[in-house]
Formats: structure tokens, sequence, C-alpha cells
């Protein structure tokens, strides 16, 4: 009988931990304070301020010194826009401009974080470089880390991009639950489903999955998940790390990788390929 009360206790103890707005704290741990900018680096950036449903989502817009294109990066789930310094610096001498935004209640984005404000976040960003900036869309990468993953998965149903990477991310943020919390009833407690698996079958560009064996937050098995059930044409990179420094520590492998995969996609000016810069 011991075992049994132990484990309501503990089955009511983590309801309770999932629940309301200790549920936004797990899933958003948002951070609001900037730690640093591009300006920091040298680097020309404009600030990019976009009405979302009563609310503002804040981003940088940072230009490459020769664009073959323009990356749309969703981060991850923890810290914001200004941690992302090495990401940035990857994607520019890739030659790629780079339109990163903080979600809801991340950084300078008003308002609290939730699954349909992300959506809403990215297709705020999607419109301001289509329709405002001109900018086709087959010229555009949507890159999502982790939980950003799902989201750039979520605007890739709907549009045809360039093409798509999704690096770290779950299948969907129920099955990560129900491995993290077997003793919980997780898909009738999560209010955020981030259902990565149930969109990318309908996704029209070019794939590129990013995991790692090691990565020590979504398991392996979620990258290969989704990379069989994506459409083709689509490629598989497995890096090495923790889910967190994967891309860090694969290093040149890293770069080079995302080289060949888009170089036939985005070829750049008179024939030449991406920059080595």
């Amino acid at each position: 009988m011991v075992w049994i009360v132990v484990l309501g206790a503990l089955i009511l103890a983590g309801a309770a931990l999932l629940a309301g707005g200790a549920q936004r704290a797990i899933v958003f741990p948002a951070m609001r304070a900037m730690s640093w900018n591009p300006a920091e680096a040298g680097w020309d950036y404009q600030d990019v301020f976009l009405a979302v449903d009563g609310q503002t989502t804040h981003g940088w817009f940072i230009p490459a010194p020769q664009s073959r294109g323009v990356l749309l990066y969703s981060h991850g789930n923890g810290g914001n826009i200004s941690g992302r310094m090495g990401g940035i610096a990857i994607w520019r001498g890739l030659g790629f401009d780079v339109l990163i935004y903080d979600y809801g209640g991340y950084g300078n984005s008003t308002g609290k974080p939730s699954e349909k404000r992300c959506y809403q976040d990215i297709r705020a960003c999607w419109r301001w470089l289509v329709e405002e900036q001109g900018i086709p869309p087959e010229r555009i990468v949507l890159f999502g880390r982790s939980l950003g993953g799902a989201v750039a998965a979520d605007l890739a149903a709907d549009v045809t991009p360039g093409a798509v990477i999704l690096e770290s991310t779950f299948t969907s943020a129920v099955s990560l639950g129900k491995e993290a919390f077997p003793f919980l009833p997780v898909s009738l407690l999560l209010r955020h489903r981030f259902d990565t698996a149930s969109k990318i079958a309908r996704l029209t560009a070019p794939v590129l999955v990013v995991h790692s064996p090691d990565d020590d937050v979504v398991p392996y098995h979620h990258g290969r998940a989704l990379f069989e059930q994506a459409p083709e044409p689509k490629t598989f990179l497995e890096i090495g790390g923790s889910h967190n420094d994967g891309y860090a520590e694969t290093g040149e492998r890293y770069v080079q990788s995302l080289r060949s995969f888009l170089e036939p996609l985005f070829p750049g000016e008179e024939g030449k390929g991406l920059t080595d810069s």
C-alpha cells in the first residue's frame, strides 16, 4: 500500500508541476535581459518590431557581406536572441542574411509566450520578409533549433521556402514529456503540444534534419523519426555533442555539411558557391 501512496503523491506533484503558470515556466523559461547585440561584433543590423495580436515581436535583421539568401532563425526555448552570436556568425559566413526574432515574453518582445504566440511570431517575420521586403520565398531558409524546429515546421507546412533545417528538434512536446514523466498523463495535462511530426509530411521544400546521438535533452530517435517522416528531397546530418553545443562541438564538419546541403539550392550570383568566409 505504501508504494501506491507514494506513486499517487508523485502523480499529484507532477500534475501540479505541469499545470498553469508552472507549465509555462518549464516550457518557456523566457529571458528578458539582453546580453549582446550585433554591433558588438562589428556587424550592421536593423531592429525589427512587428505587431502581433496587440503585442510586439522584436528581432534583428543582420545582413551578410555577400548575401545568397535569407535565414529566418527560430531559437530554442532557453535564453533569447542575444545568446545566439555563434549561430548567427556561422550563417553570415555561409552568405545568408539573418532575421532572428524572440518569441513573446522573450527579450524585447512583449506579451507572454505560448504555442499559439510562437506560430504568430514566425508568421509575422515571414510576412515582413516576403511582403514588406520583397524577398522571394525560394530565397528564404527556415531554420529552427530545438523548440524552434517545431515552430519552423509549423510555418513550413503552409508555405514553400527554399529550404527547411530542423536541428535537435523533437517529434512532439507530448512525446518528449511522456519520456520524461512516464508516470503522468502528459497528453491530458500538456497544453503546449508542438506536434512537429504531424506537420513534417506536408513540407514541400528540401529538408535537412540535424541531430546528435549524444543529445541529452531531445533523444536521437526524435530526429531520426522526423527524418523518416519527411518527404523527399531530404538529408540527415548526424552531429556530435550535447543538446546545446552539438553544432559547436562538431565544428567545421557541421559548417561544411550545411554548405553541401545549401550549395545546389542557393548557388549565388554568376555561378559562385556559398562564401567560405
